[in-house]
């Protein structure tokens, strides 16, 4: 789930009614660093068994800035022990972040993600595939296909189509279950439901679409309503 605007008050309920169909939340677009009440907020995740973490984007900022100690120093001040290494907006080389991956994740459940939030930048499906394998190699508990929350880049187009071919060649050569597909419309949630089953990994899911992706993972939508198992 990405979270960049809930209040405290309007996270209360959503995780009251809709915590157990939540593993992981991310507090997206570096929002974690300006919240003036954000130990209330990760502990209030934490109460309801929901792992919190604070993005790709706010890793980037630090790293970029030369600060990775001082982003490492303010995520144990928070009690957050998950993190992700990713180069949606500046450019780190898989070398360096296979590294950054294996020395991180000695101390931290570690993400990384692979894609561009650059729409205008493609790769071939060979390089997705090969920094895909490296940073599972490396370490990453899971690895993120950059989707953006407006679903416009990385495995889409910029028009919101899905890069079908891109994503049937990754599905079939990296480990599926270790994959987090960004999906923030319901619409590409329904396909990834379709292409790779009921418990497919999403995120950038919307709070407010948690009990209607899972209605969609139990088949009870039309357009999952002939799902196997």
């Amino acid at each position: 789930m990405n979270d960049t605007r809930l209040s405290v008050g309007e996270l209360k309920p959503i995780l009251a009614d809709y915590s157990d169909f939540l593993d992981i939340a991310k507090l997206g677009v570096g929002v974690a660093y300006i919240l003036p009440n954000l130990q209330e907020k990760v502990s209030l995740y934490q109460s309801h068994n929901v792992t919190v973490y604070f993005g790709g984007t706010l890793f980037e900022k630090f790293y970029h800035q030369g600060k990775l100690d001082d982003f490492l120093t303010f995520l144990q001040q928070n009690n957050i022990s998950m993190l992700e290494v990713s180069c949606g907006t500046i450019d780190i080389g898989i070398d360096e972040r296979c590294r950054l991956v294996e020395e991180l994740s000695k101390d931290f459940t570690v993400l990384s993600e692979v894609g561009s939030k650059d729409k205008d930048k493609i790769m071939p499906p060979s390089d997705w595939i090969r920094e895909i394998s490296m940073l599972m190699d490396a370490g990453a508990e899971y690895v993120i296909t950059e989707g953006r929350d407006s679903g416009t880049a990385g495995i889409y187009r910029p028009s919101g189509e899905m890069r079908t071919g891109l994503v049937s060649d990754i599905m079939k050569q990296t480990d599926v279950d270790r994959l987090i597909f960004e999906a923030p419309s319901t619409s590409v949630q329904m396909m990834f439901i379709n292409m790779v089953g009921a418990n497919v990994n999403l995120g950038n899911v919307n709070p407010l679409d948690l009990a209607l992706l899972e209605a969609q993972r139990n088949g009870l939508r039309s357009e999952t309503f002939h799902l196997e198992g």
